[in-house]
């Protein structure tokens, strides 16, 4: 199992905390790919990924796609 967080760039607060005790927090710098970051996080074998919600609103696929997966959870959080 591989965890992985996902916020936006200009998102300095969300996850600080999982960043200092070194989770591995992606950062998305154009959020139109929020999309084609999760696939890649996906075809890495990320199978749970926390993403706050304004990466989320960006997304077309979470809930079309994995809503319903059980291999893969998604998890919004809100902004900070």
């Amino acid at each position: 199992m591989k965890i992985t967080l996902l916020k936006a760039s200009n998102d300095k607060k969300s996850f600080k905390f999982f960043e200092h005790i070194g989770a591995e927090v992606n950062i998305i710098y154009d959020l139109e790919k929020t999309d084609d970051k999760l696939s890649e996080l996906i075809n890495n074998n990320y199978t749970i990924i926390i993403m706050t919600s304004e990466v989320a609103g960006f997304s077309e696929n979470i809930i079309k796609k994995y809503n319903n997966n059980s291999e893969i959870k998604i998890i919004i959080a809100p902004s900070k």
